[in-house]
Parts: C-alpha cells; sequence; structure tokens
C-alpha cells in the first residue's frame, strides 16, 4: 500500500484533488474538503462516491477512507454534495458559499427533471441563473447569442412548446432584465426561494412495501417522513413530522418507526435492499437532527457566523452603495458627455445649416444680379426696339402718305381716263354718221392717248421671341437510532402554516402568471407527462406543497400509520 493515496473531490463548481494517508476518516478528508473551500455550514454536505457494486453511497465520517467499499481507481473519485436541505433557505443559509453551492446542486436537478419544475417556474428560475451568472442585464455588453452556449431549460420543457432555440433565449434574456441592478448573490437566494417550493425539492425517494406488499415511495425530507402511492412523486398520501419520531431501527430489510404517541403502534415498511434501509437511516437521523436544531437557539458557532456574516453584508452594502454612488457619477458625467456631444453635433448641424442657407443667400443674390442684369438689357432692348418701332412707324405713316397721294393720283388719272373714253365713244359715233354719208369723206381719226397704270406695294412687319428633383456493505444486517426526545411545543411545527413565496410575493405571482399566459400560446397540450398532468390537477384544486403538507398530517399519528397499513 502507498503511503499516501491521490484523491480527487469534484464540487459544484471546483476539481480539487489531495493526498492523504491511509488511515485518514472520513471526517478528515470532508473536514479537509470544507476548508479548502471556505466552508463552514458543514452539517447540510457529504461525500458522495460511487461502490464497487455501481451505487451511490455517502461517505462515513467514523470510518477510515480505505475501509469503504470506494471504487478501486487513481484517483479516488469522491462527489461534495448536499446531502441535506434547509426548510428555509434565506433563513437558515448563512454563508455566500453554501448558498451558492446548494443553488448549483439544485439547478442541475432541475435541468435533469429529477426535481419537477412547471413551465413559467423553469423559464423565471432560469433568469434568476442568468442573473446570477453574469449580473444585471447590460444591453451593449450581452450582445444577441450571450446566451446560446448555457443550458438554460430541462428537455422536458423545450420539447412541449413548439418554440427555438433563438426564441427561448429571448423569452430568458427579457426576465432577465426585468431584475435590474439585483446583486448575484441575492438572485441566488431568489432562485432558492423558488425552488424550495417545488414538491420534489430537497425530497430523497425510496422504493418501499407496505404489510399488504403495495408498492410505494417513501420520501425523506427536511420536515419529516411523507408517503407517496406509486405513480405520483408530486403529492404525498400521508405525513409524520420528525417531531412525532423517537426511534428508528432496521433488520434487515424491515424498517421500524416507533412513534413518540405510545398509543400509535409502531410505523413498518420494508425495503427491496439492505442498502436502501441503512440509506434510510442516515438520511432520517441526519434530517431529525437538523429539524430539532432549527427549532433551538442557535449555537455559538451558529452566533458567530450569522454575526460574521451581518457585518460582512452591511461592509458590502457600504462598498456597493459606494459602487452605486461612483456609477452613477460616472453615469451622470457619461450622460453630460453625452448631452455635450450631442450638443456639439447639433451646433454642428446648425452651422452647417446656416453655411447652407447662406451658399443658397449667395446663390440667390447671384441669381438676383443676374435677373437685374437680364433686365437691364431686356429695358436697353426694349428701348432699342421702340426706336427701331418708332422709325418703323414714321416710316409706315410716310409710305402710307405716299400711298395715299398715290391714290389720289391714280383716282385722278382714273377720271381723266373715263373723259377721254367718252370723247372716244363720241368721235367714234361722229366718225360714223360721216362714213355713212355719201358726200363727206371724213379725216382719219387720231389715235387715242395711251390709258395711266398705277401700282402700290405693302410692308412686312415683326416679331419677337421669349424662354422658360441566438450491495452493499459487509456489515451487521440491523441498526437503530434513538432520536433526541422533547417536549414539542406547537411551534415547533410552524413549516405547516407556511406560505410558498409565490402566495408571499404579489410581484412573483404576477410574473408567473404572465409566463404561464405567454407559454400556452407555443404549448403542446400532447406531449405533456404524468407530472405535467399532476401538477396541473393540483393547481386547479389550489393545492401546493404546504397545503398539501398540512392535509397529510391532519388527524393523530395513530390514525395515520393505520391509513398507511390501509394503502
Amino acid at each position: 500500500m502507498p503511503k499516501t493515496i491521490n484523491v480527487r473531490v469534484t464540487t459544484m463548481d471546483a476539481e480539487l484533488e489531495f493526498s492523504f494517508n491511509p488511515n485518514t476518516t472520513g471526517k478528515q478528508l470532508f473536514d479537509q474538503v470544507a476548508r479548502t473551500i471556505g466552508l463552514r455550514e458543514i452539517w447540510y454536505f457529504g461525500l458522495q462516491f460511487m461502490d464497487s457494486k455501481g451505487f451511490q453511497s455517502w461517505l462515513k465520517f467514523d470510518k477510515k477512507v480505505t475501509a469503504q467499499d470506494v471504487k478501486r481507481e487513481t484517483p479516488l473519485q469522491f462527489r461534495f454534495r448536499a446531502k441535506f436541505y434547509p426548510e428555509d433557505a434565506s433563513d437558515e443559509l448563512v454563508q455566500d458559499v453554501t448558498q451558492k453551492l446548494l443553488f448549483l446542486q439544485v439547478k442541475d436537478q432541475i435541468l435533469a427533471d429529477q426535481v419537477y419544475c412547471p413551465p413559467e417556474s423553469a423559464v423565471l428560475l432560469a433568469s434568476y441563473a442568468v442573473q446570477a451568472k453574469f449580473g444585471s442585464y447590460n444591453k451593449q455588453a450581452h450582445e444577441a447569442g450571450y446566451l446560446s452556449s448555457h443550458r438554460l431549460l430541462p428537455n422536458r420543457v423545450l420539447e412541449q412548446h413548439k418554440m427555438s432555440k433563438g426564441q427561448w433565449e429571448e423569452r430568458v434574456q427579457t426576465w432577465h432584465s426585468e431584475h435590474g441592478s439585483m446583486f448575484k448573490e441575492d438572485a441566488v437566494l431568489e432562485y432558492l426561494k423558488i425552488a424550495q417550493d417545488l414538491e420534489m425539492y430537497g425530497v430523497n425517494y425510496f422504493e418501499i412495501k407496505n404489510r399488504k406488499s403495495t408498492d410505494l415511495w417513501l420520501g425523506v425530507d427536511a420536515l419529516g417522513l411523507n408517503i407517496y402511492s406509486k405513480d405520483d412523486k408530486l403529492s404525498p398520501k400521508i405525513g409524520f413530522p420528525w417531531s412525532e419520531i423517537r426511534n428508528i431501527s432496521f433488520n434487515d430489510k424491515k424498517f421500524i418507526i416507533k412513534p413518540i404517541d405510545k398509543k400509535a403502534p409502531d410505523f413498518i415498511f420494508y425495503a427491496p435492499r439492505l442498502r436502501v434501509n441503512r440509506g434510510i437511516l442516515q438520511l432520517c437521523m441526519g434530517n431529525h437532527e437538523l429539524y430539532m436544531r432549527r427549532r433551538k437557539p442557535d449555537t455559538i458557532e451558529v452566533q458567530q457566523m450569522k454575526t460574521q456574516a451581518k457585518e460582512e453584508k452591511l461592509q458590502k452594502k457600504k462598498e456597493r452603495d459606494l459602487l452605486e454612488g461612483e456609477k452613477k457619477r460616472r453615469a451622470a458625467i457619461e450622460k453630460e458627455k453625452e448631452e455635450m456631444e450631442r450638443e456639439k453635433q447639433d451646433m454642428m448641424l446648425r452651422l452647417m445649416q446656416y453655411e447652407e442657407t447662406t451658399r443658397k443667400a449667395e446663390r440667390a443674390i447671384i441669381a438676383k444680379e443676374e435677373l437685374a442684369r437680364q433686365a437691364e438689357d431686356q429695358m436697353k432692348n426694349q428701348e432699342h426696339l421702340a426706336a427701331e418701332l418708332a422709325e418703323f412707324s414714321a416710316k409706315i405713316a410716310l409710305l402710307e402718305e405716299v400711298k395715299r397721294t398715290k391714290e389720289e393720283e391714280a383716282d385722278s388719272w382714273q377720271i381723266k381716263a373715263r373723259e377721254v373714253q367718252e370723247d372716244l365713244c363720241r368721235t367714234k359715233e361722229e366718225l360714223h354718221a360721216v362714213m355713212t354719208s355719201p358726200t363727206i369723206l371724213a379725216p382719219p381719226a387720231p389715235p387715242p392717248p395711251p390709258p395711266a397704270a398705277s401700282s402700290s406695294s405693302s410692308s412686312s412687319s415683326s416679331s419677337s421671341d421669349s424662354e422658360s428633383d441566438h450491495e452493499e456493505h459487509n456489515e451487521d444486517s440491523s441498526c437503530s437510532a434513538e432520536l433526541q426526545q422533547q417536549e414539542v411545543a406547537n411551534h415547533w411545527r410552524e413549516e405547516e402554516e407556511r406560505l410558498t413565496e409565490a402566495e408571499k410575493n404579489q410581484r412573483l405571482q404576477k410574473q408567473l402568471k404572465d409566463l404561464s399566459s405567454e407559454l400556452a400560446e407555443a404549448r403542446d397540450e400532447t406531449k405533456k407527462t404524468a407530472n405535467d398532468l399532476l401538477h396541473s390537477e393540483n393547481v386547479r384544486a389550489g393545492r401546493d406543497k404546504y397545503k398539501t403538507l398540512r392535509q397529510i398530517r391532519m388527524g393523530n399519528t395513530k390514525q395515520r400509520v393505520d391509513e398507511f397499513e390501509a394503502l
């Protein structure tokens, strides 16, 4: 055997490697891991390993690591996981590291569908998970597709809705932006406050049978033992709070629970394998111890942790306030700078507009001057034309006068011609008379004078022209554990009066309602699973985790044991 043994421990967000002595106990190895990650709330956690037969087991703290049935490989493999869950994460968990480890584990269980989560809650939880990882949404830093490489929702939810990967990312992004400047640590707590109201949160399920050999589920959680029918892990049928149990023991596959009420019979069930009873016993003892511890005053250690955590939160708050103040100051400066830049741009734009206006005005003046010059030229032309027109008018008048004179002369000549014609006619008549007379010979008449001819001419006129826009151990087959017995005041079962976060928070209630309405349009009703149908029935009946808890604990212990036997 080597002097040291190598071991690899995987937490929810890291992988650690150690070397330890063969005589090291489980507790010593666990403490070394807790110190390394800075964890003080160690009572919720344990080291899980795969045994030689392929079953998941928890490392026993009181035995040597090498004496336990850890699968032999180099290095030895362990998983650091939450073994027990708080009743109220926001009230019990003190350290940020505790909250983060539990958050990551619960998130993995929801994504793997080990814990049923309805679609609307799954989307809202995804947005808080994104807030816890990336911080406040920033449009410049978180560009489209920043969620494309991250698993956001259970496959069941994706398959039940007719939406693309990009549409889902857009939906989660929208709700991420709704969280504003919420800090990452606060987003982790908001996630856990919603997740702890899920019916399967923090429940370890074991297959059991009652004396009638009816197949049932036993659920072990922070509040007690619950009995489920084989086909329904969401709504338990019978419940036994830890405050009613005084002794837990098993003999081979027979498990016996003795109630505090001496009048009630023992609660007996049977497990298929011995190792199941060992696992049940360990979980019952641990959960019972934490249940009782929560109902007592805090220990000195826890008080110190809470005081330290309070101081750290106050310090962080101061730092955050300073940071927020600085951010606001820088934002104001940036805003002022942007305003100045906008004003500068406006002034530049106005200056360009003025320059353009000036250029237009200059062009207008030039055009006006050109028009004036053209007008002046036109005036000169008009004057010249007027002079020419006057000259032509004078010539026309003169020509008209000449014409009139000529016409008068022509008229005069025509009169004279008519007179001559008349004289000629008389002369012809006289000559004819003479010619017809036998005795008188008349001399030939003189030729008539040539007729006068006159002609006139006209002048031509002028014209003008113009111009114009994204199995088992080798150990004893029986064991018994006597649980702490003490008077339990009524307020110790205060979990029965709890309300879900949605009932307490109107804003959350509205968010879930809005999401449900948004997703209803894309939901494929034919792909609903058995858990979906059970959840829908619980919603219609007005049941939730805590209302069901009150119902299954009604009556005394004997009545509930009898009811279990009758199943």
